[in-house]
Order: structure tokens, then sequence, then C-alpha cells
């Protein structure tokens, strides 16, 4: 017994000389939280929010304002987040969605609603009168969407990974995809439809069928069990027209902007076009005041990571420099901009931009700055260049003198549809498609690098291609070949040939003769290009499951089926009088 109370004085002792260990408080305690806020609307309707407020706050402050087509509870933690740090969050459910009145009509109104719910929190009284806006893809949308009709009390905007009409929506160069019926399920009716949305089995059997069968793009709006007749309307306008048009922000719209504005994407974001449209449409329209005050934050990621940044995506790592704190940035971008606060010290010039490979972060004046030069690597080959292991050459010294290359089409081909359903879309390592194409496309590949070379920016085609049908789609693509013979897609760009002069007119092939097809809609890319590397174009058809697919008539596209099918054989030129190059963007120097 006495022994037992020495023990328990001795405890009694460390316990006492323990020091004391400071308990984390989770943001989740710091934070009021109101369900079904009710936002009304100027038409008399009402939508439904959820408010993060600070539990200690005092007296007004600038808040924070998303609207989502995706239940607004699917955003709590960054409501939390924001909330925690002082900064009232209201997350929005889009007209018709969740329980918010009227029906969800896809990129149409949104920019009103989004005007009413902004006035509306500006004048709450915990709300200062100074509103932000935080969302990515369709949030990001919504953010273009609701600056554009000028709401008094919008201090500024942080559009990240956002859409826009014509160049990544609803498909690029005029290429629709398969992906918008499956988005339009996510979306359908009050709630998500999270497991069927994310499915990839479900999906890719549906568009596989559809492939092989040789069903009609324009039916797609028509699928069994998923009837849209939205797809229906998109379809009735093939090419950039009023219809899209009205979608995006005009260059008046945009100069009337008179705010700071972050923008934010990355190199393998699906949305980084549109995002990079917005951008340009706005550095173009807008003061120079206002042009100072846009900045863009380019990193490696996908199009999630572009709010929850991984280390890695598609097999490719990216260094822990490229995890930087997305929500801790947005919380020092609204108070440098709203709150007197300090400039945020990531944002060290206007443009920022992650370098694979190099595994750093860079910095410009302006997203032109960002590339030293655009290096010519014209195309040239012996033999027929159709094979990866027979491949033709890029090569830096002058234009080629080989005789043309050419590769046949045959959208009756359906032969690599099952390896394509079963592939992982997201890797950028997987070759077995393009080696499964061998003797169907185009390869060349340059010579391996003497030292490393920084990659960044837009690579530019410049093809001279005869055809013998009057329509037919290419995809070119740009690959980093590693000396172990690994491959890493750098960038990819699409064009159909009877919009090879524009997106808003159609001119059909009516010659032989060969005519030079500009591909100028890369994607941005930055990565050191290791020693001993190679750099590896393959120019093929556009044969996938996944994308509205061209069988070479004259007619509109969305109405071809297998039935109008035609083979076209393409030819691609690379003498001095057709000088075909790819256009590789060399980093700068510096810093």
């Amino acid at each position: 017994m006495r022994r037992s109370l020495s023990a328990l004085a001795c405890l009694a002792c460390m316990v006492s000389t323990v020091p004391a260990v400071a308990q984390v408080v989770p943001d989740s305690a710091l934070i009021r939280l109101s369900f079904d806020t009710r936002v009304p609307m100027r038409d008399g309707k009402t939508l439904s929010a959820t408010l993060y407020r600070p539990r200690d706050q005092v007296g007004p402050a600038p808040c924070v304002i998303s609207i989502t087509p995706y239940i607004a509870d699917a955003y709590h933690i960054r409501g939390t987040y924001f909330a925690a740090r002082g900064l009232p969050f209201l997350m929005v459910n889009s007209r018709g969605r969740g329980d918010s009145d009227g029906t969800f009509q896809p990129f149409e109104g949104d920019g009103r609603d989004g005007y009413d719910a902004v006035e509306w929190l500006a004048a709450q009284p915990y709300c200062n009168g100074k509103v932000a806006m935080w969302g990515g893809s369709y949030g990001g949308f919504n953010q273009w969407a609701t600056a554009r009709e000028s709401p008094p009390h919008l201090a500024t905007i942080v559009p990240v990974a956002s859409p826009y009409f014509g160049a990544d929506a609803p498909g690029r160069s005029n290429i629709p995809i398969n992906y918008m019926l499956q988005w339009m399920l996510y979306t359908k009716g009050r709630t998500v439809q999270t497991n069927a949305f994310a499915d990839p089995g479900y999906w890719n059997a549906i568009w596989r069928e559809r492939f092989e069968t040789g069903k009609s793009f324009a039916t797609l709006a028509d699928q069994p069990d998923h009837r849209e007749p939205l797809l229906k309307e998109w379809a009735a306008h093939p090419h950039m027209d009023a219809y899209w048009d009205r979608k995006n922000p005009t260059a008046a719209e945009y100069r009337a902007m008179a705010i700071p504005i972050l923008t934010i994407t990355g190199s393998y974001d699906d949305d980084q076009p549109g995002t990079i449209a917005h951008y340009r449409a706005f550095m173009a329209a807008a003061s120079p005041e206002d042009r100072a005050r846009h900045y863009l934050v380019i990193g490696p990621w996908d199009h999630t990571g572009t709010r929850t940044p991984k280390p890695d995506y598609g097999g490719v790592p990216f260094g822990a420099e490229s995890l930087v704190d997305l929500p801790a940035l947005h919380v020092d971008w609204y108070r440098w901009t709203m709150a007197g606060g300090a400039k945020p010290a990531f944002l060290k010039k206007r443009v920022a931009w992650y370098v694979m490979g190099a595994n750093r972060w860079r910095y410009a004046d302006s997203l032109d700055a960002v590339t030293a030069e655009h290096k010519p690597f014209y195309l040239d080959s012996t033999a027929n260049a159709d094979r990866v292991l027979g491949s033709g050459r890029l090569d830096p010294a002058a234009p080629g003198q080989g005789r043309p290359d050419s590769y046949a089409y045959d959208p009756r081909d359906v032969s690599l549809a099952g390896l394509e359903a079963s592939l992982d879309q997201s890797s950028l390592v997987d070759q077995r498609l393009v080696l499964a194409r061998d003797g169907k496309q185009l390869v060349y590949h340059s010579a391996p690098f003497d030292k490393p070379t920084e990659v960044s920016g837009f690579f530019r085609f410049s093809a001279w291609i005869s055809i013998d049908q009057p329509d037919t789609d290419f995809q070119a693509s740009v690959y980093e070949i590693t000396p172990d013979g690994g491959s890493i897609l750098l960038s990819m760009d699409y064009l159909r040939a009877r919009h090879r002069e524009s997106l808003r007119t159609e001119k059909l092939v009516t010659t032989t003769a060969p005519l030079r097809y500009d591909f100028d809609r890369f994607t941005f890319v930055s990565r050191e290009v290791a020693a001993g590397s190679r750099l590896r174009l393959v120019i093929a058809p556009v044969n996938s499951i996944h994308l509205q697919k061209n069988y070479n008539a004259p007619g509109p596209v969305a109405m071809q089926t297998i039935a109008d099918a035609r083979t076209a054989t393409v030819r691609l030129l690379h003498d001095r009088a057709h000088p075909s190059a790819l256009f590789v963007p060399i980093g700068r120097v510096g810093d």
C-alpha cells in the first residue's frame, strides 16, 4: 500500500513537470453555420445557401461567395476554412439545384443570379460591403459570368479552371466530347449523381458501343436512359457563332471589370484552354491599370489539382515544391485586395508557372515573356514515317528534303476501341495506344537533347497537308521520350480540316493540292526536358471513343454515320517548298 502511494506521488510529480501541450482547435470549432439561408433573386425566386461565419465575429467583414451546381455541402471544408480565418463565406446552390428554386439551365442566367447574390450578401450586417468570389470549373465560369454583370460590390474574383465556350466547351477546336452527356447526368435533378458520374466502366461501355456501331453524334441527345435535349440544341451550332458568343463576356464587359483578378490553372487542367482564353481576352480589352492587377498562376496540376494540388498526376511526379497551399493563397489574396493586407508573397510577378522536371516555380511580367523563342524543328524523313520505330526526324537545322509521308484513315476502323476503353484516360505515360496505331499515323523524333532544356509555353505546328476527301480531323501530340524509352505527354492540339482557316466558318477541302494547316491551340506546358531525352511528334486521325467522329464526308459532322464513311489518304509534305515544322517554346534564361 505504501509502495503504491509512493508510486502515485512520483507519478503526480512527473505529470506536474511535463509542459502543457497546446491543443489544436479545429476550424469547425471556430465557426457558425446556417443551413438553407435564402438568397432572393430579382424574379422572386430564392436560392438556397449555406452560410459560414466566424464564431467570434464582432463587426462587418469582407465576405466570399461561391455559386455551384454541385451542391453546397460538397464545399463544407472550404467554407469552414475561410470562416475560421475571419472571412464569412456564402456557398450558394445554383438555380434549380439542391433546395434552390427554379430550374437548372446549364450556362444560362448564372451571371444575373450571381449579381443578385453578391449584392444581397453585401447588404448583410456581417458584411462590410466588399464581396469576393471563389470557385473552380463551373464555379470559375460563374465568376466570369457574374463579373460581366458588374455588381457594384464585387471587389475581386479568383476564377480557377474556368471553361470558355469555343476554347474547351463543349469541346476543343469545334470537336465536341461525349463527356458532356456524362456531366449532364451529374447535374441532373436536384442532387449530384456522384457514383454513376464517376463510373468509367459504365460510360466507356456506352462510348464504345456508339463508336463501334457508327452512330451519329447528333443521336447522343437521345441516348437511351439519358436523353438530353440541350445536347441537340448544341449540336445545331457546330462552330462558333452568336449562340456560343453570348455565353462568354464581350470585350466591353471584360473592359468594365475594373477589379483585381487572380486566375489559376494547370498544365494538365482540362479547362486550361478556357482559363487562358478568359485571361487573354481580359488582357486584350482591359486598361493598363487593370491589366497590372490581373495575376496568373499555372501549376503542373490537373483539373481537380487546381484546387487541391497533388504531388503527381498521370504517372508523372511533380515534386514537393508544386504543393502550393492554394486555400491560404486565396485568403492572402482576399486580405490584400479587400482588407489592406500584404501582397501574397507567392505572387512575385504577375505570372507564376511551375517547371516540371526542374521542380521549381518561375515568374514573369507577362504570359508571353515565359517563352524566349519558338525554335523550329523541321519535319523530314527517308522512308514513310508511319511507325514509332521507323519514324521521321525533327531537325532544327533546316527544312526537310524528303518525299511526303502518308497514312490512310478509314473511319470504319474500330479495332482499337477495346484498348482505348480499357485505358486510364488520365495517364500521361501510357504509350500503348500510340504503339497500337503504328501504320495509321505519322511519327517524328528529334535527336537527344545534349543538355537539360526548359520547354515553357505553347507549342505550334505548321504542316503542309494534302487530303483526298472534303474533310477529316487531325490530332497533333508532343511527348518527351526519356533515355530509357519512357514517354511523357506534354501537350496536344486538334484541327478539323473544314475549320482550318477559322473556327467560325466552314470551308470544305476541294483540292488534293497541299494546304497549310496551322495547329496553334496547343495547351500550355512547362517542363525541363532532360539531357538525353528526345521530343516525339505524332500526327494522327481523331478516331476516339470519347470524341465526335468525323466520317470524312461533306455534310454536317454531327449528322454523319458509318454509312457516310470515306477513307481519307493524308499526305504530309516537308520539302523546301513546303516546310513543315514543330515550333518548340524554349523557356527564357534567368531566375
